[in-house]
């Protein structure tokens, strides 16, 4: 039985960047859904425990994860939504902590890694690893530790009571990190004005297989925003390219699509959705704790 606010899983806890996502893209009013792993979150919405899943499909600086191209081909559920979000990263401490007290830094590795600059300054800090960024600032709040820092993102200080001592301290200020947004085939809804799909498929192993597929797109117009190949399980010098397509006017996606089913095979459409455009999605502000509380019931998978 759906509820009245979409139910949203992912991959982590309450203020992690997914629930960030999830809020750029939804708005305020959802119920998120705590999970343990990617997998997870597919399972929550094949048990009608979720209505959508918000999933990182790549980062600007860390590239692809691969895993979920797999998860996406064995579950099955159609892609209707991207968003994209800045990745922000500040240092957070409990109130009253100052930095020249503290001695341990944690966070989530890639991170640690994206604020390396940072840390080579303060090489006196042991770093601490840990799998979520969002459940290092919890941490941090439920065991009242005044001598650990953790990186995470604004909504983490927010939600969690932390002071934020340090903004901004990520090496790359122009990292984003890619989501897409995936549901059930019976919520799915082909939006209005489509403008960009995900596909799958398969070319022969022949000379110049590929690039027939390639220049079929480039004779429609069609635009080849991102490839990914990944090896096909236990078949040799086989691929699954990962293709993601954007048009002006639907007749050159369809005209595309008819002409390269000559030239693939185990082809899929992931999904059909429109383009995240910056101007028309501007990011929503992050909330307030106390608004946080209203809107948002957390349902952990176990």
């Amino acid at each position: 039985m759906k509820t009245e606010r979409p139910r949203v899983a992912i991959q982590g806890i309450r203020a992690s960047f997914h629930e960030e996502a999830a809020l750029r893209y939804f708005g305020e009013n959802i119920e998120t859904v705590e999970c343990n792993s990617f997998k997870q979150t597919f399972e929550a919405l094949q048990n009608k425990e979720a209505d959508y899943v918000v999933m990182a499909i790549e980062n600007s600086i860390a590239g692809s994860i691969l895993p979920n191209y797999s998860l996406m081909m064995s579950y099955s559920f159609p892609v209707v939504g991207e968003v994209y979000v800045p990745i922000q990263l500040h240092l957070m401490a409990l109130p009253g902590v100052r930095f020249d007290d503290v001695k341990y830094v944690t966070s989530h590795p890639i991170a640690i890694r994206q604020c390396i600059d940072f840390f080579d300054e303060y090489p006196r800090l042991q770093i601490v690893e840990s799998n979520d960024t969002a459940a290092c600032a919890k941490r941090i709040r439920d065991e009242q530790l005044t001598d650990t820092v953790a990186i995470a993102n604004a909504l983490a200080a927010q939600l969690y009571g932390l002071d934020v001592l340090e903004r901004r301290i990520e090496s790359n200020k122009l990292n984003f990190t890619r989501f897409l947004i995936l549901t059930t085939h019976e919520n799915a809804r082909k939006k209005t004005g489509a403008n960009k799909a995900s596909l799958c498929f398969q070319v022969n192993n022949e000379v110049g297989a590929l690039a027939k597929v390639l220049n079929i797109f480039a004779h429609e117009n069609v635009n080849m925003s991102k490839i990914q190949s990944m090896p096909v399980l236990g078949k040799r010098n086989e691929y699954n390219f990962y293709v993601d397509i954007e048009w002006g006017e639907t007749r050159q996606f369809d005209n595309a699509i008819k002409q390269i089913l000559k030239y693939t095979h185990n082809f899929n459409i992931l999904g059909e959705y429109l383009k995240y455009e910056e101007d028309t999605q501007a990011p929503k502000p992050a909330p307030s704790p106390e608004s946080t509380k209203r809107y948002i019931t957390v349902r952990k998978i176990e």
